[in-house]
């Protein structure tokens, strides 16, 4: 059984100082590489159907595919300065917000109204540029897919979401292009695992890193952020998002129940080890480091004072809350002795274990339908 600090390289999982020690120390770079070990499977079966789950799950997707130049209101103007207002006033209004916090003593306490405006700037600019890089780490991995993945009813369906990944990256780019104000690289937490998946040689593990652990963060961010903002075309960009991810991450869900039913205990183990780096690795992300370091800040100061603030500690909360019910659904959570909640038990995440799993839900996702508040 793997150490702490041979799964995440610290012994302390919040431990801060460790957390901040890892950096992106190729910003400028344009092109990354990372080697790939995993062997492209040919199969002879054509049996379409043989798997109804996924065979229901392509027929779906080949008919909601939507065409990001031209279904979304590009003429929309976007006010960045006004829309951080706007939404600062709108979030304030149900409790919720950034500077909600005692600045008495604290670096932010000279701040005045523009530099609190000038945090929301950045802090958009920053978390739709990791939605983009996040998306396209999507794309590579499910091309990955394609290749390793054994049965026909997969490589159908993953196809189809190479094509929803390309227009993802696609839409999330022009949105940081035309609307906002710049972009950030990407961040070294994403960066690692992005990398740790496409590395592994194991087609199930591409699954489990990118389908259940990724995108299902992913969707529950998308929730939070289509619930929080009041900018018309980003929230008609996100819901059109949603609709594909959550067939992507019930494609996971469906693929991976029958295949780790089959696993040993150990081989099992491995999967909720990767699955646990994958979770802490991904929160690790959303502390916004480079934003504080642009901001000229106390980077450590800034996020204990920020990350104590309601609206944060939901929002860390509520990233996890497609991840446990996924992983209680493949069997993660109490294999080898409840391994995989105990984890989530001390990263206080465990209590998401009975919602309903994407691969029930998906369909409520669906564009047209009516999407329930994440928070409130």
């Amino acid at each position: 059984m793997s150490t702490y600090d041979e799964l995440i390289g610290r012994d302390d999982v919040n431990d801060l100082e460790a957390i901040l020690a890892v950096t992106n120390s190729d910003r400028d770079a344009v092109i990354s590489t990372v080697a790939q070990h995993a062997e492209a499977i040919f199969t002879w079966d054509y049996t379409k159907g043989e798997r109804p789950a996924l065979d229901k799950l392509y027929e779906k997707a080949k008919v909601s595919m939507w065409n990001g130049e031209t279904d979304l209101p590009w003429d929309t103007p976007v006010d960045q300065e006004q829309l951080v207002v706007v939404n600062a006033e709108q979030n304030a209004a149900q409790g919720l917000g950034l500077a909600d916090f005692d600045v008495t003593g604290t670096p932010f306490e000279s701040w005045t109204e523009q530099q609190w405006i000038k945090l929301g700037i950045e802090s958009q600019n920053w978390t739709l540029s990791q939605f983009m890089h996040g998306e396209q780490g999507a794309l590579i991995c499910t091309a990955k897919i394609v290749e390793t993945v054994p049965w026909i009813d997969a490589k159908y369906y993953a196809s189809t979401q190479v094509m929803d990944e390309a227009r993802h990256v696609e839409v999330f780019a022009k949105y940081l292009d035309t609307k906002l104000s710049g972009y950030y690289p990407v961040n070294a937490h994403l960066k690692m695992l992005l990398d740790d998946i496409v590395a592994d040689s194991r087609w199930d593990m591409t699954y489990l890193g990118m389908q259940i652990m990724v995108e299902g963060l992913a969707l529950a961010a998308f929730g939070f952020m289509h619930q929080m903002t009041t900018e018309p075309l980003l929230k008609q960009l996100l819901r059109y998002v949603m609709s594909d991810e959550a067939r992507h991450v019930a494609f996971g869900v469906l693929s991976l129940k029958e295949y780790y039913e089959q696993l040993s205990d150990a081989e099992m183990l491995e999967r909720q080890e990767f699955a646990f780096e994958a979770a802490v690795r991904m929160r690790d992300r959303f502390m916004q480091q480079e934003v504080w370091e642009r901001m000229d800040v106390p980077v450590k100061e800034a996020i204990e004072l920020v990350m104590r603030t309601p609206t944060r500690q939901l929002f860390q909360m509520m990233l996890f809350s497609k991840i446990v019910p996924n992983c209680k659904k493949l069997g993660l959570l109490d294999r080898n002795d409840q391994w995989l909640r105990r984890r989530f038990e001390e990263i206080e995440v465990i209590q998401f274990e009975d919602w309903v799993d994407t691969s029930d839900e998906y369909e409520r996702f669906a564009l047209g339908e009516q999407l329930e508040p994440t928070v409130g």
